[in-house]
């Protein structure tokens, strides 16, 4: 009889493990610009650690087909060596999601964190916590793991991603003051491009109307264009509308600057098929959001 419950129990493992499948599929890289003190295979062992910090554990309570984890993209770049296990980083992020009924994919956050201090010893775990403080990259890439994942609840559901984006501000929330001072990017006097005012923006009501936009852009719109092209570019131009309401209403917001850095190539190559009335539109809009890039929306006509 035991023999029998073991047995069964052995076939019930990959069922048990698969019904917690994790939610990203992460790829990363640490890149040394210049090396100095440490052991190169210090950072070898980083990128492993990294790496199942964000494939391995488990963000939300739901069950992700393999097709559905968000895929990332990770680069730490290590800009100084403060000592052999204290290092000064730049942060590269990038993660998508797939476009119904489409080969393709759509980026849904592009963004570079230059303030990642962090110390790290040779096969030191990364652990996660989102109460307590453990270390300043695990709380980091954390903090990262739930902006993806809210961005990517959004995009399916209006405001589908709020608990998660409350996760992120938890994670903030915990960091000690000490640390805090030691480690740029957690509090309002760190700029205004931090990781404080990046959730600070994703919670404020001043951006509401953003997320909705996010969900139309990418629900509503790119979604159905396998569909009906032209009913989703219409939607698409009428969420951009509503970017430009909160780029007035909210000046020099995070939101908005990810926004531009993750979307206005894509805005670009699809209006250049659009109608003259809307390549107007989104060329008037797009320019006053993002007036970086306005030589490149007007390359829409």
């Amino acid at each position: 009889m035991m023999k029998q419950l073991t047995i069964i129990l052995l076939m019930l493992m990959p069922l048990v493990q698969g019904l917690r499948a994790q939610e990203l599929n992460a790829s990363v890289k640490v890149n040394m610009q210049k090396r100095q003190i440490a052991d190169p295979k210090v950072f070898e062992t980083l990128e492993q650690a990294i790496r199942e910090f964000m494939n391995s554990q488990k963000w939300t309570d739901d069950y992700f087909e393999q097709n559905e984890r968000i895929n990332c993209n990770i680069l730490l770049t290590i800009q100084e060596e403060r000592s052999a296990t204290s290092f000064k980083a730049e942060l590269a992020i990038q993660a998508s999601r797939p476009i119904y009924n489409s080969s393709e994919e759509t980026v849904l956050f592009n963004h570079i964190d230059r303030d990642v201090s962090f110390t790290y010893e040779q096969f030191q775990p990364l652990l996660f916590s989102r109460n307590t403080y453990n270390d300043n990259l695990s709380h980091v890439l954390s903090f990262y793991a739930y902006i993806m994942l809210g961005l990517d609840y959004d995009s399916f559901a209006p405001f589908g991603g709020e608990s998660y984006f409350q996760l992120a501000q938890e994670i903030v929330n915990s960091v000690p003051t000490g640390a805090a001072n030691a480690n740029p990017g957690w509090t309002s006097r760190d700029g205004n491009r931090n990781r404080f005012w990046m959730i600070e923006n994703m919670l404020s009501p001043r951006v509401r109307p953003y997320r909705q936009a996010m969900y139309e852009y990418h629900r509503l719109a790119l979604d159905m264009m396998s569909k009906d092209v032209a009913a989703g570019r219409k939607i698409m131009a009428e969420a951009l509308d509503k970017i430009g309401e909160v780029n007035q209403a909210y000046p020099n917001s995070v939101a908005i600057q990810m926004f531009n850095n993750t979307k206005s190539q894509e805005i670009v190559e699809i209006f250049k098929r659009g109608t003259l009335g809307e390549q107007d539109k989104v060329i008037q809009v797009m320019s006053r959001v993002d007036p970086a890039n306005a030589a490149k929306y007007r390359g829409i006509k």
